[in-house]
């Protein structure tokens, strides 16, 4: 007899529309997109989904920044929002038929039922089983009830939720990050799956909609990890109701840890995506390092692109054990990324941060050539594309804004007498050589007895405003002499009054 065809790989990322995308979030698509990219050519899918039941949490406003954000990202989704697909539709909120239509299903087959338990008394029984040293979940009181029973509740008015029954049975599966897992009965309880008002929960939701959209694979954090159990029986008993074709194979990615060693959460200001972008990370970058969050290319390569990062994900070789979010990795990986762009696009993508509201600058000031002459100095020190604001500034307004801590610490002692030294070597430089500037600020150091890290501070801080910047001596040749000079004899009047 044939064995059964091996079914196509289908993944899904299924985010909430609550609040700004958070970088954990991003990881979980990013390896879900990697690992349905990775089985492309045997016809493998990626999903996206909007799990909008929560009505107080969710927002319109959220859902559209979800969308933004995939497309910044570079994600592309084979069916979902926007691209509509065979399980239409792709937002939980305009599924509720479907779910209503499943939880009478498992009622009337035995897999469900009614329960009438008031938050109260469900409350008293967990502490007494507490006290007695036994598992706190629910008791099963309703398991079971007498039709005489159930008239009486219906009598107080109790409206019921409806709770799936767990098998009386070990379940063991195996996780593929984490190998296998087994989970004694007595530490998987019953559950709820509808509200007494009728809406549909999580515990419903999730699994249904990845049987209806014939979810291969889950991939997801590590702390829904204690609810597969729940989604294990739950398949099988839509298996058995004709609901669901098979189980998925579950692989639970580690936490993301913050400061501290906690695990990072969406209110932690680091977790936003929001800030990554307002600081201009590279998509490329950011998903370069966030890959890193419990995977690696090889032992010796951190830096690649996501094609390279296609080509060799493997789930199971993602690492269980918690990984640390570190901000400077992070920024230092993507200056790497700054560095691999070709002048063009690097040139473009700081366009944002040339502009209202982020340059002091008005726009008529803005030069051009200036910013092109100026910008392959800048690509080889900026760690973030926001960075460039403060680095070029100088170039487009009448005086530079002097950093009072800058000026404090390069106006030392005998700068007017360095300044007035350079000036006049800087006046008789060639100024179409930045070789040539730079000759001239070291003999004036050498006139001072100083070399010319020392000789150069103060150069740099009258005419760019601070002590660090873009390379100095391509920096004033942009810049132009007449300005440069102009420059130095204001610092000089400064430090003369």
């Amino acid at each position: 007899m044939a064995s059964a065809p091996v079914p196509a790989v289908r993944v899904r990322f299924c985010p909430s529309p609550t609040g700004n995308p958070h970088v954990g979030l991003v990881r979980t698509a990013l390896f879900n997109w990697a690992f349905a990219r990775h089985h492309e050519g045997s016809g493998a899918q990626f999903v996206f989904r909007i799990e909008d039941t929560d009505a107080a949490r969710d927002s319109e406003e959220s859902y559209t920044q979800l969308l933004d954000s995939m497309r910044w990202l570079g994600f592309d989704w084979d069916e979902g929002p926007e691209v509509g697909g065979p399980h239409a539709p792709y937002r939980q909120s305009q599924r509720m038929d479907l779910y209503k239509d499943v939880a009478h299903k498992l009622l009337d087959g035995g897999h469900a039922y009614h329960c009438y338990c008031s938050q109260e008394e469900l409350d008293t029984r967990r502490e007494a089983a507490r006290a007695a040293g036994k598992p706190s979940g629910y008791d099963g009181h309703c398991r079971d009830l007498s039709t005489e029973r159930v008239e009486e509740y219906v009598a107080q008015g109790r409206t019921p939720i409806v709770r799936f029954r767990m098998p009386d049975e070990t379940i063991t599966f195996t996780d593929l990050v984490r190998g296998e897992i087994t989970y004694q009965p007595e530490n998987v309880p019953d559950y709820g799956i509808v509200r007494a008002n009728g809406a549909p929960l999580y515990t419903l939701v999730n699994p249904v909609d990845d049987a209806l959209m014939e979810i291969t694979h889950v991939l997801r954090g590590e702390d829904l990890l204690s609810s597969t159990p729940r989604q294990i029986a739950l398949y099988q008993a839509l298996i058995e109701l004709g609901v669901a074709k098979r189980i998925p194979a579950f692989g639970h990615l580690p936490y993301v840890m913050g400061e501290g060693n906690k695990k990072l959460s969406k209110r932690d200001p680091q977790a936003s995506l929001n800030l990554y972008r307002e600081r201009g990370f590279l998509p490329e970058g950011l998903l370069n390092y966030l890959s890193l969050l419990g995977w690696s290319l090889s032992a010796d390569q951190d830096i690649f692109t996501m094609d390279e990062m296609i080509a060799a994900f493997d789930i199971a070789d993602v690492n269980p054990n918690p990984a640390r979010f570190d901000l400077k990795k992070c920024e230092a990986i993507n200056a790497d990324h700054i560095r691999l762009l070709d002048a063009k696009d690097f040139t473009e993508r700081c366009r944002p941060w040339l502009q209202a509201p982020f340059s002091p600058w008005a726009p008529e000031d803005f030069d051009e050539a200036k910013w092109q002459a100026i910008a392959p100095h800048a690509q080889t020190r900026l760690k973030v594309l926001s960075e460039i604001t403060d680095n070029v500034d100088f170039l487009f307004l009448s005086e530079p804004v002097f950093d009072e801590p800058s000026w404090t610490k390069a106006m030392k002692e005998g700068s007017d007498a360095l300044l007035r030294t350079a000036r006049e070597k800087l006046d008789a430089a060639d100024w179409n050589s930045a070789e040539s500037l730079k000759e001239a600020v070291l003999a004036a150091g050498e006139t001072h007895g100083l070399k010319l890290g020392k000789a150069q501070a103060p150069v740099r801080v009258a005419v760019t405003g601070r002590t660090v910047g873009l390379p100095l001596f391509e920096s004033l040749q942009v810049l132009g002499k007449a300005k440069t000079l102009s420059r130095i004899d204001a610092a000089l009047a400064r430090l003369a009054a």
